[in-house]
Protein backbone atom coordinates (compact mmCIF):
# COMPACT_ATOMS: atom_id res chain seq x y z
CA UNK A 1 0.00 0.00 0.00
CA UNK A 2 1.83 3.08 -1.20
CA UNK A 3 1.03 5.91 1.18
CA UNK A 4 -1.22 8.49 -0.42
CA UNK A 5 -2.01 11.84 1.16
CA UNK A 6 -5.73 11.24 0.72
CA UNK A 7 -5.71 8.15 2.90
CA UNK A 8 -8.11 7.92 5.83
CA UNK A 9 -6.89 6.10 8.93
CA UNK A 10 -8.71 5.35 12.19
CA UNK A 11 -6.52 5.07 15.29
CA UNK A 12 -8.36 3.97 18.42
CA UNK A 13 -7.12 5.34 21.72
CA UNK A 14 -5.43 8.30 20.05
CA UNK A 15 -5.86 11.04 22.64
CA UNK A 16 -2.57 10.25 24.37
CA UNK A 17 0.46 7.96 24.39
CA UNK A 18 1.32 5.81 21.40
CA UNK A 19 -2.00 6.41 19.66
CA UNK A 20 -1.70 10.19 19.80
CA UNK A 21 1.88 10.24 18.52
CA UNK A 22 0.99 7.82 15.73
CA UNK A 23 -1.92 10.08 14.80
CA UNK A 24 0.49 13.03 14.75
CA UNK A 25 2.89 11.22 12.41
CA UNK A 26 0.07 10.27 10.04
CA UNK A 27 -1.34 13.80 10.08
CA UNK A 28 2.13 15.15 9.31
CA UNK A 29 2.10 12.97 6.19
CA UNK A 30 -1.21 14.43 5.06
CA UNK A 31 -3.61 11.65 6.00
CA UNK A 32 -7.11 12.20 7.27
CA UNK A 33 -6.81 10.86 10.80
CA UNK A 34 -9.84 9.73 12.76
CA UNK A 35 -8.91 10.50 16.36
CA UNK A 36 -10.77 8.26 18.79
CA UNK A 37 -11.19 8.65 22.52
CA UNK A 38 -13.69 8.09 25.29
CA UNK A 39 -13.73 11.75 26.43
CA UNK A 40 -14.82 14.55 24.12
CA UNK A 41 -12.66 17.00 26.03
CA UNK A 42 -9.55 14.86 25.53
CA UNK A 43 -10.38 14.38 21.85
CA UNK A 44 -10.66 18.14 21.37
CA UNK A 45 -7.37 18.76 23.20
CA UNK A 46 -5.56 16.07 21.19
CA UNK A 47 -6.85 17.39 17.86
CA UNK A 48 -5.89 20.96 18.76
CA UNK A 49 -2.39 19.84 19.75
CA UNK A 50 -1.83 17.70 16.65
CA UNK A 51 -3.21 20.43 14.40
CA UNK A 52 -0.90 23.01 15.96
CA UNK A 53 2.23 20.91 15.43
CA UNK A 54 1.39 19.57 11.98
CA UNK A 55 -0.79 22.23 10.40
CA UNK A 56 -3.32 19.54 9.53
CA UNK A 57 -6.97 20.41 9.12
CA UNK A 58 -7.87 16.78 8.41
CA UNK A 59 -8.40 15.54 11.95
CA UNK A 60 -11.82 14.12 12.81
CA UNK A 61 -12.85 13.20 16.35
CA UNK A 62 -14.85 10.10 17.23
CA UNK A 63 -16.20 9.53 20.72
CA UNK A 64 -16.78 5.97 21.97
CA UNK A 65 -16.31 4.03 25.19
CA UNK A 66 -14.92 0.75 23.87
CA UNK A 67 -16.02 -1.13 26.98
CA UNK A 68 -19.53 -0.94 25.52
CA UNK A 69 -20.37 -3.13 22.53
CA UNK A 70 -23.19 -0.73 21.70
CA UNK A 71 -20.69 2.13 21.55
CA UNK A 72 -18.37 0.07 19.33
CA UNK A 73 -21.23 -0.55 16.92
CA UNK A 74 -22.08 3.14 16.91
CA UNK A 75 -18.44 4.05 16.21
CA UNK A 76 -18.29 1.66 13.26
CA UNK A 77 -21.52 3.06 11.88
CA UNK A 78 -20.35 6.66 12.21
CA UNK A 79 -17.06 5.98 10.47
CA UNK A 80 -18.69 4.11 7.58
CA UNK A 81 -21.34 6.81 7.17
CA UNK A 82 -19.07 9.86 7.39
CA UNK A 83 -15.99 8.80 5.42
CA UNK A 84 -15.63 7.97 1.77
CA UNK A 85 -13.01 5.31 2.42
CA UNK A 86 -10.95 3.68 5.17
CA UNK A 87 -7.40 2.75 4.27
CA UNK A 88 -6.26 1.51 7.67
CA UNK A 89 -7.65 0.62 11.07
CA UNK A 90 -5.22 0.70 13.98
CA UNK A 91 -6.65 -1.07 17.02
CA UNK A 92 -4.49 0.63 19.63
CA UNK A 93 -6.76 1.40 22.59
CA UNK A 94 -6.09 -0.69 25.67
CA UNK A 95 -6.43 -0.78 29.43
CA UNK A 96 -4.87 -2.51 32.41
CA UNK A 97 -6.78 -2.69 35.69
CA UNK A 98 -5.55 -3.62 39.14
CA UNK A 99 -9.06 -4.61 40.22
CA UNK A 100 -11.46 -6.76 38.24
CA UNK A 101 -14.31 -4.75 36.72
CA UNK A 102 -17.30 -5.79 34.62
CA UNK A 103 -18.71 -3.91 31.66
CA UNK A 104 -22.36 -3.04 30.99
CA UNK A 105 -22.44 -6.16 28.79
CA UNK A 106 -21.33 -8.33 31.73
CA UNK A 107 -17.77 -8.99 30.51
CA UNK A 108 -14.44 -8.57 32.27
CA UNK A 109 -13.37 -5.06 31.30
CA UNK A 110 -9.78 -5.70 30.16
CA UNK A 111 -10.87 -8.51 27.85
CA UNK A 112 -13.72 -6.36 26.56
CA UNK A 113 -11.65 -3.28 25.71
CA UNK A 114 -8.40 -4.92 24.62
CA UNK A 115 -9.91 -7.75 22.62
CA UNK A 116 -13.68 -7.83 22.11
CA UNK A 117 -13.81 -4.19 20.97
CA UNK A 118 -11.16 -4.67 18.25
CA UNK A 119 -12.76 -7.96 17.21
CA UNK A 120 -16.17 -6.35 16.78
CA UNK A 121 -14.95 -3.06 15.32
CA UNK A 122 -12.77 -4.82 12.74
CA UNK A 123 -15.53 -7.19 11.67
CA UNK A 124 -18.05 -4.35 11.35
CA UNK A 125 -15.64 -2.22 9.32
CA UNK A 126 -14.36 -5.08 7.18
CA UNK A 127 -16.81 -4.45 4.30
CA UNK A 128 -15.70 -0.80 4.26
CA UNK A 129 -12.04 -1.81 4.30
CA UNK A 130 -12.66 -4.21 1.41
CA UNK A 131 -14.13 -1.46 -0.75
CA UNK A 132 -11.15 0.74 0.12
CA UNK A 133 -8.56 -1.94 -0.70
CA UNK A 134 -5.66 -2.10 -0.49
CA UNK A 135 -6.29 -1.59 3.22
CA UNK A 136 -4.63 -2.66 6.44
CA UNK A 137 -5.62 -3.64 9.96
CA UNK A 138 -2.92 -3.22 12.60
CA UNK A 139 -3.50 -4.68 16.05
CA UNK A 140 -1.35 -3.29 18.83
CA UNK A 141 -0.66 -6.27 21.07
CA UNK A 142 2.13 -7.00 23.53
CA UNK A 143 5.07 -9.27 24.18
CA UNK A 144 3.26 -10.10 27.43
CA UNK A 145 0.97 -12.97 26.43
CA UNK A 146 -0.93 -15.71 28.23
CA UNK A 147 -3.07 -18.45 26.64
CA UNK A 148 -6.79 -17.81 26.66
CA UNK A 149 -8.36 -19.77 29.52
CA UNK A 150 -11.53 -21.06 27.89
CA UNK A 151 -12.74 -22.39 31.24
CA UNK A 152 -12.62 -18.92 32.79
CA UNK A 153 -12.22 -16.34 30.03
CA UNK A 154 -13.66 -13.58 32.22
CA UNK A 155 -11.25 -14.44 35.04
CA UNK A 156 -13.90 -14.76 37.70
CA UNK A 157 -11.43 -16.85 39.68
CA UNK A 158 -7.89 -15.71 40.40
CA UNK A 159 -7.98 -12.35 38.65
CA UNK A 160 -4.83 -10.28 38.44
CA UNK A 161 -3.91 -7.38 36.20
CA UNK A 162 -0.95 -8.99 34.46
CA UNK A 163 -2.90 -12.14 33.58
CA UNK A 164 -5.93 -10.22 32.34
CA UNK A 165 -3.77 -7.99 30.15
CA UNK A 166 -1.65 -10.85 28.79
CA UNK A 167 -4.68 -13.01 27.97
CA UNK A 168 -6.38 -10.14 26.14
CA UNK A 169 -3.28 -9.45 24.06
CA UNK A 170 -2.82 -13.13 23.18
CA UNK A 171 -6.46 -13.20 22.08
CA UNK A 172 -5.80 -10.16 19.86
CA UNK A 173 -2.87 -11.91 18.16
CA UNK A 174 -4.88 -15.11 17.70
CA UNK A 175 -7.65 -13.03 16.12
CA UNK A 176 -5.07 -11.45 13.82
CA UNK A 177 -3.88 -14.84 12.61
CA UNK A 178 -7.37 -16.25 12.21
CA UNK A 179 -8.73 -13.24 10.31
CA UNK A 180 -5.73 -13.29 7.99
CA UNK A 181 -6.31 -16.97 7.27
CA UNK A 182 -10.02 -16.43 6.62
CA UNK A 183 -9.32 -13.54 4.26
CA UNK A 184 -6.76 -15.62 2.36
CA UNK A 185 -9.19 -18.54 2.04
CA UNK A 186 -11.77 -16.15 0.56
CA UNK A 187 -9.23 -14.72 -1.86
CA UNK A 188 -9.67 -11.33 -0.22
CA UNK A 189 -6.03 -10.31 -0.45
CA UNK A 190 -6.80 -6.60 -0.58
CA UNK A 191 -7.09 -6.37 3.20
CA UNK A 192 -4.15 -7.39 5.36
CA UNK A 193 -4.03 -7.78 9.14
CA UNK A 194 -0.96 -7.89 11.35
CA UNK A 195 -0.13 -7.49 15.03
CA UNK A 196 2.83 -6.15 16.94
CA UNK A 197 4.46 -5.47 20.25
CA UNK A 198 5.48 -1.87 19.49
CA UNK A 199 8.03 -1.39 22.27
CA UNK A 200 8.62 -2.30 25.91
CA UNK A 201 7.34 -0.10 28.74
CA UNK A 202 7.01 3.10 26.75
CA UNK A 203 6.39 6.35 28.68
CA UNK A 204 2.61 6.18 28.71
CA UNK A 205 0.08 6.82 31.45
CA UNK A 206 -0.63 3.09 31.82
CA UNK A 207 3.06 2.22 32.15
CA UNK A 208 3.81 4.98 34.65
CA UNK A 209 0.82 4.05 36.82
CA UNK A 210 1.63 0.34 36.71
CA UNK A 211 5.43 0.13 36.72
CA UNK A 212 6.66 3.60 37.58
CA UNK A 213 9.50 3.25 35.09
CA UNK A 214 10.10 3.04 31.35
CA UNK A 215 12.42 1.06 29.08
CA UNK A 216 11.86 2.02 25.45
CA UNK A 217 10.95 5.41 24.01
CA UNK A 218 7.59 6.35 22.59
CA UNK A 219 9.36 7.09 19.31
CA UNK A 220 10.41 3.43 19.04
CA UNK A 221 6.82 2.30 19.40
CA UNK A 222 5.56 4.85 16.88
CA UNK A 223 8.20 3.84 14.35
CA UNK A 224 7.31 0.15 14.61
CA UNK A 225 3.57 0.74 14.41
CA UNK A 226 3.79 3.30 11.61
CA UNK A 227 5.75 0.79 9.55
CA UNK A 228 2.89 -1.71 9.64
CA UNK A 229 0.46 1.02 8.61
CA UNK A 230 2.28 2.57 5.65
CA UNK A 231 5.44 0.68 4.62
CA UNK A 232 5.06 -0.37 0.95
CA UNK A 233 7.46 -3.28 1.55
CA UNK A 234 4.75 -4.91 3.67
CA UNK A 235 2.23 -4.84 0.84
CA UNK A 236 0.41 -8.19 0.89
CA UNK A 237 1.98 -9.32 4.17
CA UNK A 238 -0.76 -10.64 6.44
CA UNK A 239 -1.06 -12.81 9.52
CA UNK A 240 2.27 -11.84 11.04
CA UNK A 241 3.34 -10.79 14.54
CA UNK A 242 6.19 -8.34 15.07
CA UNK A 243 8.30 -7.47 18.08
CA UNK A 244 9.21 -3.91 17.19
CA UNK A 245 10.62 -3.99 13.67
CA UNK A 246 11.33 -7.73 13.59
CA UNK A 247 8.92 -10.55 12.82
CA UNK A 248 8.61 -12.70 15.94
CA UNK A 249 6.95 -15.80 17.34
CA UNK A 250 3.93 -15.39 19.60
CA UNK A 251 2.61 -17.75 22.28
CA UNK A 252 2.08 -21.25 20.83
CA UNK A 253 -1.69 -21.03 21.30
CA UNK A 254 -1.95 -18.70 18.29
CA UNK A 255 -0.65 -21.52 16.07
CA UNK A 256 -3.39 -23.87 17.30
CA UNK A 257 -6.07 -23.69 14.60
CA UNK A 258 -8.67 -25.31 16.85
CA UNK A 259 -8.02 -22.79 19.63
CA UNK A 260 -8.25 -19.91 17.17
CA UNK A 261 -11.57 -21.16 15.80
CA UNK A 262 -12.88 -21.72 19.30
CA UNK A 263 -11.93 -18.18 20.26
CA UNK A 264 -13.53 -16.77 17.10
CA UNK A 265 -16.79 -18.59 17.72
CA UNK A 266 -16.81 -17.49 21.36
CA UNK A 267 -16.14 -13.91 20.32
CA UNK A 268 -18.98 -13.97 17.80
CA UNK A 269 -21.38 -15.12 20.52
CA UNK A 270 -20.14 -12.54 23.04
CA UNK A 271 -20.42 -9.73 20.47
CA UNK A 272 -23.72 -10.88 19.02
CA UNK A 273 -22.30 -11.53 15.57
CA UNK A 274 -23.10 -15.23 15.26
Amino acid sequence: MLFRSQQTILVTGSTDGLGKELARELAQRGATVLVHGRSQERIDVAIADIAETTGSDRLVGHLADLSSLKAVRRLAGEVAASEGRLDALVNNAGVGLHERQVTEDGYELTFAVNYLAPFLLTNLLLPFLRTSAPARVVNVASIGQAPVNFDDVMLEHGYNMALAYAQSKLALIAFTFELAERLRSEGATGVTVNALHPATLMPTKLVFETYGRTVDSLEQGVTATLRLVIDPELEGVSGAYYDGLEEATADPQVDDADARRRLWELSERLCGLS
